[in-house]
């Protein structure tokens, strides 16, 4: 009886001992992502657009290419930062946080490759 007291005392606590706080590793994921896509903008396409425009444009374009992305990895974000810490800690939550985390990287690497070969088209 008294085990059952203790469990239930640390569920009430929401110990979460061991286990893994995705509303913070969600958010860990988006700063990461955030940097990594501001990184591969700055190399990658303000690189193609110098090479046909020479002007200001491609900086311009490289705030707006960043400012873009802000409220997409912002939802990602939300989805996760109002969980309770019983469903921030719960193992059955790993498959749709993996989801989004795929979802995520996708779209910080996969748009500044696919915005820098449509420049390099679009300027050749």
């Amino acid at each position: 009886m008294g085990k059952a007291i203790d469990d239930a005392a640390a569920a009430e606590t929401h110990d979460t001992g061991h286990h893994r706080d995705l509303r913070r590793a969600m958010s860990d994921n988006v700063a990461y992502a955030l940097i990594v896509y501001t990184a591969l903008q700055i190399f990658m396409t303000v690189h193609a657009m110098k090479q046909g425009v020479s002007s200001i444009l491609p900086y311009l374009a490289l705030v707006v290419l960043v400012a873009g992305i802000i409220p997409a990895c912002r939802w990602f974000e939300k989805r996760w930062i109002n969980l309770s810490d019983a469903e921030a800690a719960d193992p059955n939550m790993m498959g749709a946080f993996r989801r989004d985390q795929v979802m995520l990287w996708a779209l910080a690497i996969g748009l500044p490759v696919l915005l820098t070969a449509a420049f390099k088209l679009a300027f050749a």
